[in-house]
Formats: C-alpha cells, sequence, structure tokens
C-alpha cells in the first residue's frame, strides 16, 4: 500500500502518515551506518518526516541523523526535518541553555541546523511548557525565527489545551505566528489529552491544529514484547530508563500487560501483528497528522511502515471490541456537565 500524506492541521504541509524518531535509539543504540540503514527504510516506504529534538542523547540524536542525511543524499526539499527546544544540549545545562527565553529558543535552533547539517529547520517545537517565560517572548521568538527563514513551522509538545489557546491569541493580538502543531503522546492507553483536552482545537475556526504523535507502541508496551517479562536486549535495562521499568512492574502496568495480551489474540484474529494493531488504531484517529516510529532494527520499520493497511479492516466492529478491553476512553468533554 503506498504511503498516505496528511495536511500537518490546516497548514498546506504533507506529512506522511508514518514517520521516523530519534528518541531513544540514536546516539544510544545506533551509530551512523545503522541510523542512515533504518532511515533509507523509512524514507523508502515513503516517510518524509524525521523527528529530532535537542535533548536526546544531549545532542548526538541530532549529529547522527545529520550525518546519515548527508550520506544519503537526498534532495533537501524530499524530507522535514525537527528539532525541540526547552531541556538542554548539554549534561548540566546552566539555567540559559535550557528552558524557552528568547536567547535559549535562538541557540537552540542554530545548534540544531549545524547538528542537522541543513540550512533550516521545517518544524521546530517548544519541548515543553516553560512557566517562567511569558508567553509573548516565545511566539515573538518563534515569529522571528519564521521571518528569518530559520524555521518553516513552530509548533509545541505536551502543552496544554489552555497554553495553546494562550498562544495564539497572542499571536493574533499582536499579528504573531501562532503555533501549526502539538507533539503529544497517544496510544491505546493514553487518550484523554488528545481526544478530549485537544477536542475543540482541530477545527479550523480554533486553531486547526495539526498533531505529531509520539509513544505509539506505549514505549513498547504495545509490541507485546514485555508479556513475559522484560528481555535483555529492551530500551528498559538502558541507564536513564529506570522509570519505565518501574513503571511497567507496577500495578497499573501489570493490568496493561494482562490488556495487551486480549489485544494480541484481536491482532490474531486479523492476520496481523500487536505493533501493527496499535499503528493502525492511531492512524485511525482522523486528528492524527502523523504517527512517529521508532525502531532500531530496519526489519521494525520495515513491519511498522505496512501499518497502514490494516486500517481499513478496523471496522466499527473490530474497534468495538478493542474499547470492550481497553476499557479506558473517556467521552466527557472539559467544560460538560
Amino acid at each position: 500500500m503506498d504511503m498516505e500524506y496528511r495536511r500537518l492541521g490546516k497548514s498546506g504541509l504533507k506529512v506522511s502518515a508514518l514517520s521516523f524518531g530519534a528518541w531513544v535509539t540514536f546516539g544510544t543504540q545506533l551509530d551512523v551506518d545503522d541510523a542512515l540503514a533504518i532511515m533509507t527504510a523509512a524514507y523508502d516506504a515513503g516517510c518524509n518526516f524525521f523527528d529530532n529534538a535537542e535533548v536526546y542523547a544531549r545532542g548526538q540524536a541530532e549529529t547522527i541523523m545529520g550525518a546519515a542525511l548527508q550520506k544519503a543524499g537526498w534532495r533537501r526539499d524530499s524530507y522535514i526535518v525537527s528539532s525541540k527546544v526547552y531541556g538542554g544540549a548539554v549534561d548540566k545545562p546552566t539555567p540559559i541553555q535550557r528552558g524557552l527565553s528568547r536567547k535559549h529558543i535562538y541557540d537552540a535552533a542554530y545548534q540544531a541546523i549545524e547538528r542537522l547539517q541543513s540550512d533550516y529547520l521545517d518544524l521546530y517545537f517548544c519541548h515543553r511548557p516553560d512557566p517562567e517565560v511569558p508567553m509573548e517572548e516565545i511566539v515573538r521568538t518563534m515569529t522571528e525565527l519564521i521571518q528569518r527563514g530559520d524555521v518553516l513551522y513552530w509548533g509545541t509538545s505536551e502543552w496544554s489545551a489552555q497554553e495553546l489557546m494562550e498562544a495564539y491569541a497572542i499571536a493574533r493580538q499582536y499579528n504573531l505566528i501562532p503555533p501549526t502543531m502539538e507533539q503529544p503522546q497517544y496510544n491505546m492507553f493514553h487518550r484523554y489529552r488528545f481526544e478530549n483536552e485537544y477536542a475543540r482545537l482541530y477545527h479550523e475556526d480554533t486553531l486547526g491544529l495539526g498533531t505529531t504523535i509520539w509513544s505509539p507502541l506505549s514505549s513498547g508496551l504495545l509490541t507485546g514484547k514485555y508479556n513475559n517479562g522484560i528481555p535483555e536486549d529492551s530500551r528498559m535495562n538502558l541507564p536513564g530508563y529506570e522509570w519505565l521499568k518501574k513503571m511497567l512492574e507496577s500495578e497499573e502496568g501489570q493490568k496493561r500487560i494482562e490488556k495487551v495480551k486480549e489485544l494480541a489474540k484481536i491482532a490474531d484474529d486479523l492476520n496481523t501483528s500487536m505493533p501493527k494493531l496499535a499503528l493502525a488504531w492511531c492512524l485511525k484517529n482522523p486528528n492524527v497528522s502523523t504517527v512517529i516510529t521508532g525502531a532500531s532494527k530496519v526489519s521494525q520499520v520495515e513491519e511498522n511502515f505496512t501499518a497502514l493497511e490494516l486500517v481499513p479492516q478496523l471496522t466499527d466492529d473490530v474497534m468495538e471490541t478493542i474499547e470492550g478491553v481497553l476499557d479506558n476512553k473517556e467521552t466527557r468533554l472539559i467544560g460538560a456537565s
């Protein structure tokens, strides 16, 4: 099945429905040649968006991706690359090496451009909200970067609907450029913000918000690989991911594993894999602009990028069966009684 391309919100930019991100693997598990092989598999499958951030491996993920892109030799107008600003790209960032001050937003943008060996960033995200910086400063700085031609679209990641509306209102008040997209976590186990809190923001008469969702496989939980324990090569055994292991071993984590086992039966009935079912479930939502996938092996990319083939099989009856297993759909909208 050919790749599907979706508008990034109400912008004119078309992003591949399945994209690829460098979080976890680049700089910790993969070198440049490995990264190139995986990115090439994604690109050949129709992927046009590669996601990154200053904080991923403290800048190393962007350095590796930049080197891989240079080796690939693809035309710059054939792909989209992103960075995110907030956490800093050094081990112990000083107060001016992190956050969303005008200084750090500028410094991080040009450092990312250099690491990615690019002339500009297609997408630039505020990785988290920063309550210590006035919203006008953030919106004005992002507008300046776009006007300089160094960034094409700016967005946010894990901002509340209220914060997004504040940024939009300030942009309209001062004739600045509002955020185009948000990068929230969204998967079968993490739904409320995407489906309810943001519900009104997708319409063009509000923000017309685009979305580049992360963790569609719930940090690997929805692959089924943790159903019988933690494999030795799991990211949960990597330094810095103790929180993930603790989450899995918690009471809630064990309940989710039992649900994954039930979901695996649905995947079997559809003659597909658990990862593809989880990805297709995300793709089924029309408010998803692109699903960011990750991988440490080419074979994982090849499997993930066939998930679009499964979407037509997710009929109303199948979706209802899935909902019966998940039992976590919140239908109450914020503000409703």
